[in-house]
């Protein structure tokens, strides 16, 4: 996916009525993007390249048999989820990416056949992170300061399942609704004590349904919150189980595309 500038957008910046502008942060997952008084922005799209470029983590030799499936170790694990956020004082809007892993599996030995005749042979695997640049296209806007916040996510725990019945939004033959299936309809991501809790197929519904009594923080969205165990945790922190602080080649990038116009919003009422 790309992104590109909008068409009345492009419109405004070629007349002068808006100027484009970039803003480019990254290493700490918190960072600020100012609105000057009397203005407001347009955010329409960003490039982000996630965190982890460079890091490479070598798994314990491994015994494989035919197509045998290697599990991925628990410390690239982390890297595999990210997250981006922005509030705009008003408004929250959440993004979560999932992050390509590569794995090599090099073999170095060939053992003695296996009881089944298949040949067992030793490998080394070398996990990495794929961290080739994502574009994605938002439209948000703000006439406050806006809030930018990244972290990796490590843990969303199903804490309740049911099946979905048969309403007028939810139909049978076209939705799960009435098929019997069980499936999560409230997952916790965040901190184990005070997790956001995401409900589904709302948090309405959830009451609506009887599934129960909607926990502190129901929402309606899935993202994560901070935590050192459970996520949001900054990339930065992270890099130190790979021995290393803040190397370039480990941090994320995150570099948003907007427009600035340096005007009150127009009144919508004309």
């Amino acid at each position: 996916m790309s992104w590109q500038i909008p068409t009345l957008i492009e419109a405004d910046i070629k007349s002068g009525k808006a100027q484009y502008r970039t803003f480019q942060t990254g290493n700490g997952g918190q960072s600020i993007l100012p609105v000057p008084s009397n203005s407001y922005v347009v955010i329409f799209g960003y490039d982000f390249s996630p965190a982890g470029g460079g890091i490479s983590v070598t798994g314990s030799d491994q015994s494989v048999i035919a197509d045998t499936v290697i599990t991925a170790p628990a410390r690239i694990n982390w890297l595999e989820t990210q997250q981006i956020s922005f509030y705009t004082g008003t408004d929250f809007y959440p993004f979560i990416h999932h992050i390509n892993t590569e794995c090599s599996a090099i073999p170095f030995t060939t053992n003695a056949s296996s009881p089944d005749n298949e040949i067992a042979t030793s490998y080394k695997t070398i996990w990495s992170i794929d961290n080739s640049p994502i574009a994605r296209q938002v439209y948000i806007t703000s006439t406050n300061d806006v809030t930018i916040t990244h972290g990796l996510i490590q843990i969303a725990t199903s804490a309740t399942s049911n099946a979905i019945p048969v309403t007028n939004r939810t139909p049978q033959g076209l939705t799960y609704g009435g098929s019997g299936l069980v499936m999560n309809t409230q997952t916790n991501y965040g901190p184990a004590g005070t997790p956001q809790q995401f409900m589904q197929p709302s948090p309405k519904d959830y009451e609506d349904f009887a599934f129960g009594l909607l926990p502190n923080n129901a929402d309606g969205q899935a993202f994560a919150t901070p935590d050192a165990t459970n996520g949001l945790w900054p990339s930065n922190a992270w890099s130190t189980a790979f021995g290393s602080i803040n190397t370039a080649g480990q941090a994320y990038y995150l570099c948003l595309h907007y427009a600035l116009y340096t005007e009150t919003v127009p009144d919508s009422r004309g």
